[in-house]
């Protein structure tokens, strides 16, 4: 385990020790008090030297929760010494540093998973199955929103629930938009198809110097819209995807799933009977390494939500709409 930092290190851990195939051996982590601690909670050796765990012959693999921006440097050096890689999203803040971590990944000939999990979940799986069989028609507009309300003071909270180091901008490369808004971001491609521009505001409601609440619209090659939505200062906010489209319109909020196609018997239809979700992005990772078994989670999804995410802040900061052909 490398590094406590993120909010789903201990999460990625339990599940790690719900693996048979997997056996937590060591800690590492930049901040030696919490590494040592969460070692101890483990059971498990602390150490302090990163590069002992990339040198050690031992261990086959690593999961990475670091600050996002030791992504580049930590996951190339776990591929450079042969260690498969899990890490949280996103794969890194740019995209020349997604480029060189993927470049070195296939170099060493490691499996690289990046942690997107929604992809495995019933409701995305019957958005792409309802779009893949075109009951919507051609889609036109997909709108996606996860938001949350971790940076609202409480009391004795004044930051909110989340860790106060997710509004350190040299840490986290952005805020809402690059942790939270993965989500909505990986969703929405996969739905969406190939980008081509990205439009976004990113903005500060609170005063952090990054972002808490963000919107971007994504254009892609099929002529569809994205409308990409998420915040840490939403008070019982839903999940949502709703996507439209000349033939119907699928509308999704938490549990609840509803269908109008011009295609199917008239009104809406409630939906109850959806496909069985995949396997979690980590087992998927176990079991390519294992088996050779390709992942549904791919290279070119942790790649794409970099891409739109650099976009997205590009957008921001210059203030117009960005061309993902200037990026890649």
């Amino acid at each position: 385990m490398l590094s406590k930092w993120h909010v789903h290190a201990a999460e990625y851990a339990e599940h790690a020790q719900g693996n048979e195939h997997i056996e937590i051996t060591h800690v590492w982590d930049e901040k030696e008090e919490r590494g040592r601690e969460w070692a101890a909670e483990l059971g498990v050796e602390f150490v302090q030297d990163i590069e002992s765990i990339f040198k050690n012959p031992d261990i086959d693999a690593v999961i990475v929760d670091t600050p996002t921006s030791m992504h580049r440097d930590v996951i190339i050096r776990a591929a450079e010494s042969g260690k498969h890689i899990f890490t949280e999203k996103v794969l890194a803040i740019t995209v020349e540093d997604a480029e060189a971590i993927l470049d070195a990944v296939e170099k060493n000939g490691v499996k690289l998973m990046v942690s997107l999990p929604r992809l495995t979940a019933d409701y995305y799986l019957y958005a792409q199955r309802v779009v893949d069989e075109g009951l919507l028609g051609k889609l036109t507009t997909i709108r996606c929103r996860v938001a949350h309300n971790g940076a609202v003071p409480y009391e004795n909270r004044p930051h909110g629930w989340l860790p106060k180091h997710f509004y350190n901008m040299e840490e986290c490369g952005g805020g809402a938009f690059i942790d939270l808004g993965a989500h909505p971001i990986y969703l929405t491609n996969r739905l969406g198809g190939q980008a081509t521009a990205v439009t976004a505001r990113l903005q500060h409601t609170l005063g952090y110097e990054v972002d808490d609440n963000a919107v971007a619209i994504v254009e892609y090659v099929s002529g569809a819209m994205g409308i990409l939505e998420t915040g840490f200062v939403a008070n019982g906010s839903p999940f949502q995807i709703q996507l439209y489209g000349t033939a119907g319109t699928l509308l999704i909020e938490d549990d609840k799933i509803r269908i109008f196609s011009s295609l199917m018997e008239e009104g809406w239809h409630e939906v109850k009977d959806l496909p069985a979700p995949q396997i979690m992005p980590m087992d998927q990772w176990v079991e390519e390494i294992r088996t050779g078994e390709t992942p549904n989670i791919t290279h070119q999804d942790g790649f794409n939500l970099t891409l739109i995410n650099h976009a997205a802040r590009l957008s921001h900061d210059q203030g117009r709409r960005v061309e993902i052909k200037e990026l890649v």
